[in-house]
C-alpha cells in the first residue's frame, strides 16, 4: 500500500510514459480553515482524470473542468488562488471563508519524476525544489525537520518517508500493522531474531531484519520522527528494547500485553533503571478502546493512538484500553449494588 503522495507522483509517471500531458497540483498554503493540509498533492492529466486531493472535491471539479474545456496549455508553473471571496468561499467548499493556494506544475521529461521515485524506492528523504519561473527542477537530500518552503522564486516539497516505525516481533498482527503504517508515510522495519516467525512472514515495502531488537534500536538512532511497537510478549526481546527505545527521542514506544502484563513490564523496566519520566513515554496496554478483537481492529487501534501523539492530541482517559476496560470491568459490579439495594 503506497502513500497518497507516492500513488500520485507513480501516476504521474506512468501518465507521462504514456504521452500524456499531465499536471501535479501541491497546496502551499492555506489561510482559514481548509479541507487539506499544506504539501498535499493531486495529480491532473489532459483526459480529466485525477489522483490525489487537494480539497473537499469542489476545487479538484473546478480543475478538471478547465482541463476538459481547455486541456492542458500551461509550459511553466502557476500559482492560483481559491476561495478569497466569500462566494468562492462558498463555491469551492471552503469552510469559514477559508482559503487555499495552489502551485500547479505542467509535468515533462525535465521534471525528474523517475528519479524522485528512484530515490524514494532507496527510502530517500528528498526536498525536490521547483524554480517557479523557469520550471527547473531540482533534487536534495533532506533532514527529517524539513517542511514544505515557498516563496515568489520557488517552491520545495519534501517527499520520503517523513515518518519511521520498528516493529518488534514478526507476526500476524505485525503484517496489519505494517500494511496500514505504509500507507500513512511510514518506513517500517520489522525486527525478529526467531527464525520460525520471520520466515516467510513478508509484507512488500517493509524491511524485515534478523537482530536482537534492543541491538538495532541502538543503531537507528531512533529521534522524534520515530516510533516503537513490541507485539511479542516475550519479555527477553521486548524489554531490553522497550528499555533503549524509552531512552531515546521515539515520539511513541508502546507494546502490547494485558493490563497485568503491562504492570508486570512497567516493574521490571524500572530494575533496569529505567526513570519514572522515561517510563511515563510507554503505552501499554496499547491503543485505544475501539472494542478490537481482530488483528486488523488492533493494528487499527494501535495506529489511531500513535496518530494522535504524533500529532500532539491529548487523548481522554477513557478512551485509553486501560481506563475502558477497568471502567467496563467495574459496571457490572456497580449495577448489581444498585440492584441490591
Amino acid at each position: 500500500m503506497d502513500s497518497i503522495d507516492l500513488e500520485v507522483l507513480k501516476t504521474c509517471e506512468l501518465w507521462l510514459n504514456a504521452g500524456l500531458k499531465c499536471e501535479l497540483v501541491t497546496v502551499i498554503k492555506t489561510w482559514g480553515s481548509s479541507p487539506r493540509p499544506e504539501g498535499a498533492t493531486l495529480a491532473i492529466c489532459e483526459d480529466g482524470r485525477v489522483v490525489g486531493s487537494v480539497s473537499g472535491g469542489c476545487i479538484e471539479d473546478d480543475l478538471i473542468e478547465r482541463v476538459r474545456q481547455h486541456g492542458i496549455q500551461r509550459t511553466r508553473p502557476e500559482i492560483v488562488t481559491y476561495g478569497i471571496t466569500a462566494d468562492e468561499a462558498h463555491r469551492f467548499g471552503l469552510p469559514c471563508g477559508g482559503t487555499i493556494q495552489l502551485a500547479i506544475e505542467p509535468l515533462n521529461a525535465n521534471s525528474r519524476i523517475p528519479e524522485l521515485l528512484q530515490k524514494l524506492a532507496q527510502h530517500e528523504l528528498v526536498a525536490r525544489r521547483l524554480d517557479l519561473h523557469s520550471g527547473e527542477v531540482r533534487l536534495d537530500q533532506a533532514g527529517p525537520g524539513m517542511g514544505l518552503q515557498a516563496s515568489d522564486a520557488a517552491l520545495t516539497t519534501i517527499h520520503g518517508p517523513r515518518w519511521r516505525l520498528l516493529i518488534i516481533g514478526a507476526g500476524q498482527l505485525s503484517r496489519f500493522l505494517a500494511s496500514i503504517a505504509l500507507g500513512m508515510d511510514y518506513h517500517v522495519t520489522v525486527c525478529d531474531p526467531r527464525e520460525e516467525y520471520r520466515d516467510g512472514w513478508q509484507v512488500d515495502g517493509v524491511k524485515v531484519v534478523h537482530a536482537m531488537p534492543d541491538d538495532l534500536v541502538q543503531e537507528m538512532k531512533l529521534d522524534s520522527r520515530s516510533a516503537v511497537v513490541a507485539l511479542t510478549h516475550d519479555p527477553k526481546l521486548d524489554d531490553l528494547a522497550l528499555m533503549e527505545a524509552l531512552k531515546s527521542e521515539a515520539f511513541y514506544v508502546g507494546a502490547i500485553g494485558s493490563r497485568l502484563n503491562n504492570a508486570k513490564r512497567r516493574e521490571r523496566l524500572k530494575e533496569f533503571d529505567v526513570s519514572d519520566a522515561e517510563l511515563a513515554k510507554l503505552h501499554g496496554p496499547i491503543g485505544l478502546y475501539i472494542g478490537s478483537k481482530t488483528p486488523a481492529e488492533i493494528a487499527i487501534s494501535i495506529l489511531a493512538e500513535m496518530t494522535a501523539v504524533k500529532n500532539n492530541i491529548k487523548l481522554p482517559a477513557e478512551v485509553l484500553v486501560e481506563n475502558a476496560k477497568a471502567a467496563a470491568a467495574q459496571k457490572p459490579a456497580d449495577s448489581h449494588c444498585v440492584l441490591s439495594k
